[in-house]
């Protein structure tokens, strides 16, 4: 909720995000919909005190990212925990081959891909989003725990099917090595291997997660009075309202969104033929191919190091807690700076080099442990900070909350063709080399690199022509209805670097 927006007048100048800027408080007065507030209501919005903004957004934030973070690391372990039952002996349970293996990695991302975009849509039509995830992160807990019975290939299918099914509607991995290794010691207890009880033991933490989510997740101000004052729940309603062009103040005095029959349908369109989707994607493709393919491989790749399963476990640990710091890190740098694109481009060119190294030294691994182990770490440094880089660019560029919420899900639903991709590009057969795995991801991070250096061009360009037309002109070619229906391609809207 203390993420900046679009700049959408003519009076600013800079880049979006800058450091000069004034903080959300004073950004609201440049907002699109402030003819929706009440006299006494703007009164209230403009001399709400800093010092309160920053008390009542610390509060949100308090409670949201903590929840926030545990339910990505439920997502993150149910796309990893297969990597690490292969080298448990998944394969051997299941008679199952190298390229079924690799079947079974592919067929979660289709429903993934699939239900992303309905997944955003639907959550914006229950009055407590909580209830949603609620019973979507139940779900696949149930699903993630029957994962640990399967007993023959087409079992498998099945639940990772499902698993991406459900998955797609929630969105840690050093937790997954750990918790691997210490899961995969209750090996013969109840008579069952080592990898079920690593499906079954996370599928059950899930479950847990899923019913504390009913509790915990907190859902609109309107429904927070149990822990925001009146006041606190006025403020951040206003500026709901005065960012929102659809929102308007309902009877009963909270925020509402106004219904329209095609509304839905106009913000998918809308979204499907924005062009820095596309780029955005590709750029998302850089993270999405290599980074998938290292989850699904890398306790493999670890183990043909010379190291032990249990140990190949642990040492998947420390390239993620890197990967998790130089995430916040680069992020951090990039809000602070307000410019995305040397904090994408520089984390690739990471990745990069990582897989230059591997690609050119893994036909050798156990004689370059300490080489090939350094080129796992940074790949995954530079992986990380990726997709978050990509994601809060496309948001920030994105008016109106229906195109941002749909364009997420587009992003995301895009951006996960990677993991179809990442699911086939390592190949049993290959070990250790891993020519396809590594040669693939390098092309795709490449891509990445060129794809976020046109947006970043063009968007400049966008800017500097839109600059140069005053406000009088903008308004005498376009009402106040079709600037507000051309969104981020109106004129007056400013696109965030």
């Amino acid at each position: 909720m203390s993420g900046q927006e679009g700049i959408t007048t003519k009076s600013d100048s800079g880049r979006s995000g800058s450091p000069d800027e004034k903080p959300a408080v004073a950004m609201i007065e440049g907002q699109q919909n402030l003819g929706a507030l009440s006299e006494d209501d703007a009164r209230f919005l403009s001399n709400f005190p800093p010092e309160d903004h920053k008390k009542v957004i610390r509060k949100v934030d308090l409670r949201l990212i903590p929840m926030l973070m545990i339910l990505y690391l439920m997502t993150y372990l149910d796309k990893t925990n297969i990597g690490n039952a292969k080298i448990e002996g998944l394969l051997t349970s299941l008679n199952m081959t190298g390229d079924q293996y690799n079947i079974a990695l592919s067929v979660f991302f289709p429903p993934y891909i699939l239900a992303e975009v309905p997944s955003n849509i639907i959550i914006q039509k229950f009055k407590r989003p909580s209830t949603y995830m609620g019973i979507i992160i139940f779900s696949w807990g149930i699903i993630m725990t029957l994962t640990g019975v399967v007993h023959n290939f087409a079992g498998l299918v099945v639940v990772r099917f499902l698993l991406g099914l459900f998955d797609s509607a929630a969105t840690g991995g050093a937790v997954s090595g750990l918790l691997a290794f210490a899961i995969a010691k209750m090996k013969g207890l109840a008579g069952l291997e080592g990898w079920r009880w690593i499906f079954i033991i996370e599928g059950l933490l899930t479950v847990i997660v899923g019913v504390a989510c009913f509790w915990l997740l907190i859902d609109k101000p309107s429904l927070s009075s149990a822990w925001l004052t009146a006041d606190e729940i006025r403020y951040l309603e206003l500026r709901q309202l005065a960012r929102n062009p659809t929102a308007f103040k309902a009877e009963d005095g909270h925020i509402a969104t106004k219904k329209h029959s095609h509304f839905d349908k106009q913000a998918l369109v809308a979204a499907l033929t924005d062009w820095k989707i596309y780029l955005l994607t590709l750029g998302s493709w850089s993270n999405a191919v290599p980074n998938y393919a290292m989850k699904f491989t890398m306790p493999t790749i670890v183990r043909s190091m010379g190291f032990s399963s249990a140990q190949a476990q642990l040492m998947t640990m420390p390239p993620y807690i890197v990967g998790a710091i130089s995430a916040f890190i680069i992020s951090a740098l990039a809000d602070r700076r307000g410019w995305r694109m040397p904090f994408i481009i520089g984390p690739q060119l990471a990745v990069a080099a990582a897989f230059i190294i591997l690609f050119t030294k893994a036909a050798e691994i156990e004689s370059n442990v300490a080489l090939c182990y350094f080129a796992v770490t940074l790949a995954n440094a530079g992986m990380y900070p990726v997709f978050p880089g990509v994601n809060a660019w496309n948001v920030a560029n994105q008016a109106g909350p229906a195109k941002r919420a749909v364009s997420i899900g587009l992003l995301i639903c895009t951006g996960n063709i990677g993991g179809v991709v990442g699911s086939y590009i390592y190949k049993d057969d290959e070990a250790p080399r891993y020519v396809t795995g590594y040669g693939t991801s390098l092309a795709f991070v490449g891509s990445g690199i060129v794809a976020v250096a046109l947006l970043e061009f063009l968007l400049w360009t966008s800017n500097e022509r839109n600059a140069k037309l005053t406000e009088d002109e903008v308004h005498s070619k376009y009402t106040d209805e079709e600037l507000e229906l051309l969104g981020d391609r109106s004129p007056l809207f400013k696109y965030a670097l």
